[in-house]
């Protein structure tokens, strides 16, 4: 005897479909759900940042300020040597920070630590690794009266730009109100203001604060949520994913001394308390993967080496490599717009220019 197969009836057939798209359905809405939650855990933890310049405390950001502050970031001969600009050491080109470990200063003295980057620096809490500078104006004239980094002087700096008649017009432009407007402070203001304006906005990241669900890749996004999940963001959050507060470097173990030297103290050396020591600025991550290498030692090169030394050292975390890669695919997606600087053509010396000293 022959059995014929019977088909299925029309009606089961149209159950089937029904059925699978109900299915898929509970898994898009399920992921969707996911989604939003994890977009919406991120905006609780972070800002994006914005494509305006922000404001500077008691210093106006003008474009005359912004000009001359430019020449004055890129000009060596501030320097004792004339070799050495704010941008030997927070190279634009370069993330904005060194391409060594620590920098190189005044007659080739290595400096103590890593050169922190000028990218989006006007959203920190305070400027250095230990904070010692409370804004930007600040940090503008710690470096030029660093005996291993610019090692001059505020006279040296007055007297080379009063040498130069294109820098005192321009001075006279960014501070119309003041009759003597080459002044120390005055040099400090516009390269805060020129500061002001490297901001990177426009990141992957930037774009799903804002709303994208898509600018991030599914990697990243797992990234995000272990990011998050594993308490990476406790140190790392806000505008700049860090740089708002101070933590000690291995709050669970301690690193070794090639990547904590001992006899750095870290903020301890600024408060001048105890519980201070090797305590430092939390890193802002914003642009991290342009900046190799990392900490305030700069001893590590590889931004995957980096995060799981923080994993071990700082949340007592064991990451697998997997977890790794996806942490640093998601700091990726921190990479911002940078603003294009044309290198400027700077005023000519003149025969009252101070001249150039190698000596200590």
């Amino acid at each position: 005897m022959i059995h014929i197969r019977k088909k299925p009836a029309v009606l089961e057939v149209h159950l089937v479909r029904k059925l699978c798209v109900a299915a898929i359905a509970i898994l898009v809405s399920s992921q969707a759900g996911a989604d939003d939650d994890l977009m919406n855990a991120a905006r609780r933890t972070f800002k994006p940042i914005p494509s305006v310049v922000p404001a500077v405390k008691d210093n106006p950001v003008t474009h005359e300020k912004v000009e001359l502050g430019k020449m004055l970031f890129f000009d060596p001969r501030i320097s004792a040597s004339g070799i050495i600009s704010c941008n030997t050491c927070h190279n634009l080109g370069t993330g904005g920070a060194d391409a060594g470990p620590t920098s190189i200063g005044h007659g080739w003295q290595l400096g103590p630590r890593r050169a922190p980057t000028v990218y989006n620096a006007v959203f920190n809490v305070a400027q250095f690794w230990d904070g010692r500078a409370p804004d930007l104006k600040a940090q503008a004239k710690g470096p030029v009266q660093a005996s291993v980094e610019m090692n001059a002087t505020p006279e040296h700096v007055i007297n080379t730009l009063n040498s130069m008649s294109d820098y005192v017009v321009m001075f006279k432009k960014a501070f119309p109100i003041e009759a003597s407007p080459v002044t120390f402070d005055n040099f400090a203001k516009s390269i805060e203001a020129f500061e002001a304006v490297l901001i990177t906005p426009a990141a992957p990241f930037d774009q799903y604060l804002e709303g994208d669900p898509n600018a991030l890749n599914v990697q990243q996004k797992a990234g995000l949520k272990l990011f998050m999940e594993t308490g990476c963001s406790s140190c790392h959050n806000g505008i700049n994913v860090g740089g708002q507060d101070y933590f000690p470097f291995g709050a669970v173990e301690r690193p070794s001394t090639s990547l904590l030297p001992t006899a750095d103290k870290g903020r301890s050396a600024v408060t001048k308390v105890a519980s201070d020591e090797y305590v430092f600025r939390a890193a802002p991550l914003r642009n991290v993967a342009l900046r190799p290498p990392y900490f305030h030692s700069g001893q590590v090169w590889s931004l995957k080496q980096a995060v799981g030394v923080m994993a071990e050292v700082q949340l007592d975390a064991k990451l697998s490599d997997k977890e790794q890669n996806d942490i640093v695919a998601f700091l990726n997606s921190l990479t911002g717009q940078l603003p294009k600087i044309e290198y400027p053509i700077l005023p000519t010396r003149t025969e009252t220019t101070p001249l150039p000293s190698t000596g200590k």
